[in-house]
């Protein structure tokens, strides 16, 4: 049941995963509202509007933004001034979406269509190189934050499975180095059981 009304919760929210909420995300700032942990007032993003729909779905009176999450704003659109770059790509791993493109010590670039406003590139960037500009109002719809939402669990899901890889080599190269610290002489293997044999035979 909760689950159910993490989703319809979930829904509401903007997906921007620009964690102002004070979760890493959308979905979980929905399962923190629908278990109670968390305030319906915790989005800027979502606005008043946002908190009056979450107030009637859950039958809460309305509450207006917590100032501690931030200001109620215009949605905005990061881009990359392209001359300012020096491809760090600080920025694309800080992008909860997968919104810029590029590669290390090559210009990096922002999909505007994919961007979410969030603004978690900003304090990234050691050059100041990312500018904001007005989010068109045909980007503020249903369609993209389905979208936002499908990219920011693609992401999550991909960072997941490069961690569980990471993990996977250490403890193969710790069993490796374990395995060359491990007495391999078959001689001194053979003494070895034979001091024990004897310590333990004798009274």
């Amino acid at each position: 049941m909760t689950q159910q009304l993490a989703d319809r919760i979930d829904a509401i929210l903007p997906q921007t995963q620009c964690e102002q909420c004070g979760y890493h995300g959308c979905r979980p700032y929905a399962e923190a509202i629908a278990r109670g942990e968390a305030a319906i007032n915790q989005c800027p993003p979502g606005g008043a509007a946002g908190i009056a729909r979450l107030a009637a779905l859950l039958d809460r009176p309305p509450l207006p933004l917590n100032p501690a999450n931030g200001v109620e704003k215009p949605r905005m659109l990061a881009r990359v001034v392209e001359a300012d770059c020096i491809g760090c790509t600080k920025c694309i791993q800080a992008c909860p979406v997968d919104a810029i493109v590029g590669a290390a010590r090559l210009m990096h670039t922002v999909i505007a269509d994919d961007c979410t406003g969030c603004e978690l590139c900003i304090p990234a960037c050691p050059v100041d190189c990312i500018v904001l500009e007005p989010m068109p109002a045909t980007q503020v719809d249903a369609a993209h934050a389905d979208a936002a939402r499908a990219h920011f669990r693609r992401r999550e899901a991909r960072l997941a499975r490069e961690r569980a890889q990471r993990e996977a080599e250490l403890a193969a190269r710790k069993a490796a180095v374990d395995a060359v610290d491990a007495p391999a002489n078959p001689v001194l293997a053979a003494l070895a059981r034979a001091r024990a044999r004897q310590q333990g035979g004798k009274p």
